[in-house]
């Protein structure tokens, strides 16, 4: 899947990197998010699974851009 098929829903100029490439928070057309953040080693997540740690703001950011 390409980032282009992706909605963002943050860091359109209000979040802590603004228009950058850091963390964000994507909508697929099925519904579902990808999360782009700093790599987290927090636990070993099962095989094809990663981990992201993303601030709270980024994700209050999502909330508000899905109107929940």
């Amino acid at each position: 899947m390409a980032r282009e098929e992706l909605t963002r829903l943050t860091g359109n100029g209000n979040g802590e990197c603004g228009q950058g490439d850091c963390p964000n928070v994507y909508r697929t057309a099925s519904g579902s998010f990808i999360v782009q953040g700093d790599l987290s080693d927090a636990f070993v997540p099962p095989t094809g699974e990663g981990l992201v740690e993303i601030p709270e703001s980024v994700l209050r950011e999502a909330v508000r851009a899905l109107g929940w």
